[in-house]
């Protein structure tokens, strides 16, 4: 379909749909059990009642407003064009952010108000005590979206004011560092990111989708963007816990996921495949090994036994996610091949791509037409943006350098790591280290900075060592350990449930997990885990001792960021002593 080119404004979306395509069911809200519809003209209303609002309280053309919100909804839809269309900058905030970063990032941008979505992170944001923040409201009591207020006369004019290279959003990143820094985004970055990816997404106007990762995130923030642009009818989740419900009464044909989600999807069946007879356990697993090999193109002989397989196992895994589900792409963090394969042979195609809160976010994405989907990459890069690996190696790999209009103007008020990434001539320094596949297809090997060299003079990229360790069942997350010292060393969390199904079936009395990683026959499974792993490795990346965690790591024990990855300064100063005692000689 033709992707149009008249919006240049993000919050032209509403008016760009309604001269389209206007939808009754443009964004769809789970209340009181059932779904309750806006339809295009609603939100435009609702937008324009918020714009209103914000200019009776004084908020003026480049005031920051921040917002605390949760999951995506029509009202924080209606709430974030509603600050864009008078030109204030929306500076969202991660729920699950510490008081610590909320109260630098409310300083640092002098927030004139705060929006939250509910009453206790209303109580979080106080308790940051920032007094540059004169009052917060959370969405079930903000005003505007209950009862009609009159639109402002001023509105035209303010909307009229708003240019592309005006900045409709300063994003806060921590990355793996902690330290939050904001990346300055425009009208005009995002647009473009928008307009890179529409021809890429497989849907049609009134065709349905599932809204389920956090809206502070740039990720799912643009993708809702982008649905406005083509016209879907966006369902939004209400909580996590109801996830499995939302699939099976919307039945949506697309939703983009984080691998953490599908990670938990694809635990479930190995735990069923645990917990199983002996039959269906076979039968699981001779499904679950099929589909590991799955590809675009496969002998008669494959696709005999995939249909096969799909009949008795991995169908009735689609058909818990609606059964209408064609196509989920990932991002935010790596996805492990093996899962994406899974999937895709259950009838859903994942595919992974690659962003960053500095780009905007989209620099690469496979595509659903055949031959442009390579299992292990992120795909080929959306048009407009270019990339280029950096100081190639021996195996071609370097670091990841993008160019485009996506790409941020800087990180606000901080010229010193603006200069540190962005080069003279445009380019965006990630600091991810990848290589071209087949000269179209982006990899991405590591973080940079995390490549260390061990004390014997070797390089080890550990990203690539922790996907191997994590491609086990019986293991939830990992880091890897070895800067400057002889060899290299892991701290692990098992999958537990997995481990319990494992304990009953081995006749081990299961406590706790603070008692269980300590049990001798449940540290010799992990070892015997380690060994079967470290036969894939090279000598110097071998695992040559472990520490077991007894809890899953969490974004609110900041042992994790908000886009899920390790924060290794956090998690080896916690495990300091046991990670000590590894290399006692």
């Amino acid at each position: 379909m033709e992707t149009g080119t008249d919006f240049t404004r993000v919050f032209d979306l509403l008016p760009y749909q309604a001269k389209r395509f206007p939808q009754s069911r443009a964004a769809l809200a789970f209340h009181d059990g059932v779904w309750r519809p806006f339809s295009t003209g609603q939100l435009q209303q609702l937008a324009d009642a918020v714009s209103s609002w914000l200019i009776n309280t004084g908020v003026n053309h480049g005031d920051r407003v921040a917002v605390v919100p949760k999951l995506g909804s029509p009202q924080w839809l209606a709430v974030d064009f509603g600050c864009q269309q008078i030109g204030a900058i929306v500076v969202p905030l991660h729920p699950t952010a510490n008081t610590t970063d909320m109260e630098f990032i409310l300083q640092e941008t002098a927030a004139c108000c705060c929006i939250t979505a509910d009453e206790t992170l209303v109580e979080k944001v106080k308790y940051t005590h920032v007094d540059t923040v004169p009052f917060v409201h959370h969405l079930g009591s903000f005003e505007p979206l209950h009862s009609a207020v009159a639109v402002h006369e001023s509105l035209p004019d303010r909307k009229a004011r708003v240019t592309p290279d005006d900045v409709a959003a300063i994003m806060y990143t921590s990355g793996t560092s902690g330290t939050p820094k904001g990346a300055v985004l425009t009208h005009g970055n995002i647009v473009a990111s928008i307009k890179s990816v529409l021809t890429l997404l497989p849907l049609e106007p009134g065709d349905r989708v599932l809204s389920f990762l956090p809206c502070s995130h740039i990720f799912e923030r643009v993708v809702c963007y982008s649905y406005l642009a083509l016209g879907v009818s966006v369902y939004f989740s209400a909580s996590l816990e109801g996830l499995a419900g939302d699939f099976r009464s919307v039945r949506p044909l697309f939703c983009t996921a984080v691998p953490r989600t599908l990670e938990k999807m694809f635990d479930y069946l190995e735990e069923l495949r645990e917990s199983s007879s002996f039959f269906k356990r076979w039968i699981i697993g001779w499904a679950m090994n099929l589909a590991s090999k799955y590809k675009d193109k496969a002998g008669i002989g494959y696709q005999f036994q995939l249909t096969l397989a799909r009949w008795l196992i991995l169908y009735r895994w689609r058909r818990s996610l609606g059964g209408k589900i064609k196509y989920m792409i990932v991002g935010a963090a790596a996805l492990r091949p093996e899962i994406a394969r899974l999937f895709s042979a259950a009838g859903i195609l994942t595919l992974s791509g690659y962003g960053m809160t500095e780009a905007s976010p989209f620099i690469s994405t496979n595509r659903t037409q055949p031959g442009l989907n390579k299992f292990g990459t992120v795909g080929i890069p959306v048009p407009g943006v270019d990339v280029r690996i950096d100081a190639q190696g021996e195996d071609g790999s370097g670091e990841i350098l993008v160019r485009g209009p996506n790409i941020m103007s800087g990180y606000y008020k901080r010229p010193e790591l603006t200069a540190e990434v962005k080069t003279p001539d445009g380019w965006l320094r990630t600091g991810d280290v990848g290589k071209m596949i087949e000269y179209r297809f982006l990899a991405i090997t590591d973080r940079k900075k995390d490549i260390f060299k061990t004390s014997t003079g070797k390089y080890v990229a550990p990203q690539a060592v922790q996907n191997q360790l994590n491609s086990s069942p019986f293991i939830a997350q990992s880091l890897i350990i070895g800067f400057n010292r002889p060899f290299v060393t892991a701290i692990i969390v098992p999958h537990f449930q997995l481990l319990m199904s494992w304990c009953e079936q081995h006749s081990i009395h299961w406590t706790s997990p603070p008692y269980m990683v300590h049990n001798i026959k449940v540290v010799q499974k992990y070892q015997e885990e380690i060994d079967r792993i470290n036969r894939f490795l090279e000598s110097h990346e071998r695992v040559k001792g472990f520490i077991l965690s007894e809890e899953e790591w969490t974004v609110e024990g900041r042992e994790l960021t908000t886009s899920f990855k390790p924060v290794r300064s956090n998690l080896m100063e916690k495990h300091l002593v046991q990670i000590e005692k590894l290399y006692e000689a």
